[in-house]
């Protein structure tokens, strides 16, 4: 298959804190859209990040409702609250692997989203773990619209990825103009269905009806492998590279940084 862009760039910031994590994809999509990164390091190019969280961290969708969620635990057990730039609904980011990947394109979004997935899969393959596509669309208007919809990972888009009919990754796009976001969560262990402990005012009944849906319909990593960040990584690089044909080209967050207006006021 032709590569779908001309340079395929990665990098790797490691664990930071939920405003830092979201504040520096929302600068990355705004150095595609005014041009930053093509005048930097070419045109037709598209940029991997890969991540993870500290401390962890309750991300909001950036339409949903923050009364949902209990500030006051999350503030008294250490834990951060962000909105994200994309939609859909919360994610707690605890031992968790996060991309997020960048291009200025006319390409589909489902496309897109097909392409990153197949990427991830097969890494996923290399560590023993057999992830398949979800093949229908669910109607998210109708599931946010039930109360236990609080959590993000309870339903599964077409091209998501599942193992055994449960959701291993969970993905959100967002799109400018010419230019799209696409970051998602690849749980490493099942504390992201920990989701429960930080909804507002939520009864017991509502509580166990979440922890049951996250115990049903999501999985994480440890389920089928011992592998972790460090060692899904490098495996994700050199997936893209393939993917690329030529190879991914490996960026510092220094490099990154010293964009074009990059640390601009968002």
């Amino acid at each position: 298959m032709e590569p779908l862009f001309s340079s395929v760039y990665c990098v790797d910031t490691g664990a930071c804190s939920g405003q830092f994590n979201m504040d520096f994809d929302v600068r990355l999509m705004r150095a595609f859209a005014d041009g930053a990164f093509a005048r930097a390091f070419g045109e037709g190019g598209c940029l991997w990040r890969f991540y993870a969280w500290s401390p962890s961290t309750v991300s909001l969708g950036r339409n949903q409702n923050p009364a949902e969620i209990d500030r006051e635990r999350c503030r008294a057990e250490g834990v951060d609250v962000v909105v994200r730039p994309t939609g859909g609904r919360a994610v707690f980011h605890a031992d968790e692997l996060t991309y997020s990947f960048f291009a200025a394109t006319p390409l589909p979004n489902e496309a897109i989203y097909q392409m990153v997935h197949e990427t991830i899969a097969r890494s996923l393959s290399k560590v023993g773990v057999a992830a398949e596509f979800c093949r229908s669309q669910p109607d998210f208007r109708a599931r946010y619209a039930s109360p236990e919809s609080v959590s993000c990972f309870t339903a599964s888009a077409r091209y998501e990825l599942q193992v055994g009919g449960r959701k291993i990754v969970g993905s959100a796009q967002r799109r400018q103009g010419n230019v799209l976001l696409q970051h998602g969560s690849l749980p490493l262990t099942a504390r992201h269905r920990q989701i429960s402990r930080y909804l507002a005012g939520a009864s017991r009944e509502l509580v166990d009806a979440v922890d049951a849906d996250m115990e049903r319909k999501t999985a994480s990593l440890d389920e089928f492998s011992g592998a972790g960040y460090a060692d899904l990584v490098p495996l994700l690089i050199a997936e893209v590279g393939k993917a690329a044909g030529s190879g991914a080209k490996l960026l510092t967050s220094g490099e990154i940084e010293r964009l074009e207006g990059f640390h601009l006021s968002l």
